[in-house]
């Protein structure tokens, strides 16, 4: 079994070793390739300009990291084509389709940028071409398998011409339209002819030899070769999952043990099956069985009082009963009051967070979810939703309230911190004091969040415009306080300026607070937010092309929940998938010719 993961750079431990493993597989299965080209593969993906390529590297591995194949596409968007460098299985693996899945993710890839197709180079099958009997064997070979995926050879061109005059094997031109639109014509290849020659060797071509070969493309249809070794039909596309086209999806199975039934309490399990059921039709998301994480990691950002306070106090409630705040002294961390009743407002901020027998499992369980989540971003998936409750950005390192228990988002945010720097965006339309209180005082990871002001929603006390972080986390903390009403496009305004400061930062992790109180008619919130402005606003996060972390948090208006996440997530893919960076590519190429 195997999978097919997109690498971005090297920033992860999984992808620094893949990168080591693709670069060994083209040393042995390219070994007229200078060791200086090898060496280039991770500077293409970190300076497409220099190369006047988009580089996109799709890795085919078993999922702990061993590779079994990969394939290397560039992309030229201001031309509107793509040119498949390498394709290529280990050493020694025979069969198992992994060849043929990166060729269809390569295809998709193709498709989805807009490009007219795909161009690629291949070695003769003619003997007037190729004189080794025995290339020629693996040249047949390999132009049938591109001919039963649906490319052939262009015709009619001089594009065979060797180099060096007398040369053997000078390699075909291959196309393959990819599911395009556009129809290939003799101007259009011409263009691309001559970006191949230039970007690729014009350091090795001869004086004329470009325009020799792009004159000798004629007006009239661009001919394709005859299909020689199969009937012509494509293959039928395996069903391999591509990790960057899927959602691992972390649900807490115990949230509904916490089920407060006192009328009003809108924190309710029905919550979870709502949104489960509003993503069940798009097929984006893989479930993942949670991982139990040790409680010394919540102790790492929940204060350890406070932690076994909530632990034994839950504990001793029977079941079926609830204990509120109700007394609040002022918090003298030497003198905590006696009774353990009387203590909860001593760890709490507000009057309308119970605790319960079962408060503490379900606020446990929330952040192994979380947790569970985070670790598959380290692990090569782009996107993951850990799907929670009870909520968890009110939470304070010394205090529950607003529903929230452990601050599942920040516990997460923490943990992925060891491997670079994290952003936390919070788009519950209540202030995130938890996540806040948190990080005031770090560089490591930015806090942003977009709510309604204070001076109106809860939790009042915080979320002012003038709380920037303190100390060492000067400037890190960023809040956006909006009016009581608003339109979605007012809204995206806000959500634009944090998407643009999370991009001044450039972190290695996106962790998205995920509220959907902000939708119209929520019981808690004033705004009025439609699905199709959900969709608008998952599109502008996916656009960042972040690994990214969505951790649920609010929203309690039962009918519009399902409708609300599924276009929240179906954007967020969309904008992740989309090519608009190649846009901004385009000019600057334009602009360094």
């Amino acid at each position: 079994m195997f999978r097919i993961r997109r690498i971005y750079d090297d920033s992860l431990s999984i992808d620094r070793e893949a990168i080591i493993q693709i670069q060994s597989i083209l040393k042995k299965q390219f070994t007229a390739l200078p060791e200086r080209e090898i060496a280039t593969l991770l500077n293409r993906l970190r300076n497409p300009l220099k190369y006047r390529f988009r580089s996109i590297l799709f890795v085919a591995d078993d999922g702990r990291g061993k590779v079994k194949g990969f394939a290397l596409l560039l992309h030229a968007p201001d031309v509107g084509f793509c040119y498949l460098d390498f394709i290529s299985v280990r050493p020694g693996l025979t069969g198992g389709g992994v060849g043929g899945a990166l060729y269809y993710r390569v295809r998709e890839m193709t498709h989805s940028l807009g490009a007219v197709g795909i161009f690629f180079e291949c070695l003769p099958d003619d003997p007037a071409l190729c004189r080794d009997e025995k290339l020629l064997r693996q040249n047949r070979s390999r132009l049938k398998f591109y001919e039963d995926h649906g490319a052939f050879p262009i015709m009619g061109t001089a594009y065979e011409t060797p180099l060096v005059p007398g040369g053997d094997c000078p390699p075909y031109l291959l196309y393959d339209f990819a599911g395009s639109q556009n129809k290939l014509t003799a101007a259009k290849l011409r263009v691309i002819v001559r970006t191949i020659l230039e970007r690729k060797y014009g350091h090795a071509c001869p004086p004329g030899y470009i325009e020799t070969v792009v004159a000798s493309i004629k007006r009239g249809p661009v001919r394709l070769r005859a299909p020689r070794y199969s009937g012509g039909v494509p293959q039928k596309e395996p069903s391999i999952p591509s990790v960057d086209r899927c959602i691992i999806l972390a649900v807490n199975d115990r949230h509904a043990i916490h089920h407060v039934h006192e009328r009003g309490y809108v924190e309710s399990p029905v919550r979870i099956k709502s949104i489960l059921e509003g993503i069940s039709s798009t097929n984006l998301f893989i479930r993942t069985k949670v991982r139990h994480f040790p409680e010394r990691i919540i102790k790492e950002i929940h204060e350890r009082p406070f932690v076994e306070y909530l632990k034994r106090m839950s504990a001793k409630i029977p079941p079926g009963k609830s204990v509120y705040p109700y007394v609040f002294p002022l918090r003298n961390t030497t003198r905590p009051p006696r009774e353990m009743p009387i203590r909860a407002g001593y760890y709490c901020i507000d009057t309308f967070t119970p605790l319960n027998r079962n408060a503490y499992l379900a606020a446990k369980g929330a952040v192994d979810c979380s947790l569970t989540a985070a670790t598959s971003l380290l692990k090569g998936y782009r996107i993951a939703y850990a799907l929670v409750r009870p909520p968890g950005h009110h939470a304070e390192s010394r205090a529950f309230g607003g529903f929230c228990y452990f601050n599942s988002a920040a516990v997460a945010a923490h943990y992925l911190s060891a491997y670079g720097p994290v952003a936390v965006l919070d788009i519950d339309y209540h202030h995130g004091n938890g996540t806040q209180e948190i990080f005031y005082e770090r560089s490591d990871v930015l806090t942003l969040s977009i709510h309604g002001s204070p001076d109106f929603a809860y939790p009042y006390f915080s979320g002012f415009n003038n709380e920037r972080g303190q100390n060492g986390g000067r400037g890190f903390n960023v809040n956006y306080p909006l009016s009581e009403a608003l339109t979605g496009e007012e809204y995206r305004k806000a959500l634009r300026r944090a998407l643009r400061r999370v991009q001044r930062f450039r972190p290695r992790f996106l962790v998205v607070a995920l509220g959907l109180d902000t939708a119209k008619d929520d019981p808690t919130g004033t705004w009025s937010l439609a699905a199709d402005d959900f969709g608008k606003n998952g599109r502008l996060i996916g656009m960042l092309k972040l690994p990214t972390l969505i951790v649920q948090e609010g929203g309690y208006r039962i009918r519009s929940l399902g409708k609300n996440v599924r276009n929240f997530f179906l954007g967020l893919c969309r904008g992740a998938s989309e090519p608009l960076p190649s846009d901004r590519l385009s000019s600057r190429i334009r602009h360094k010719k």
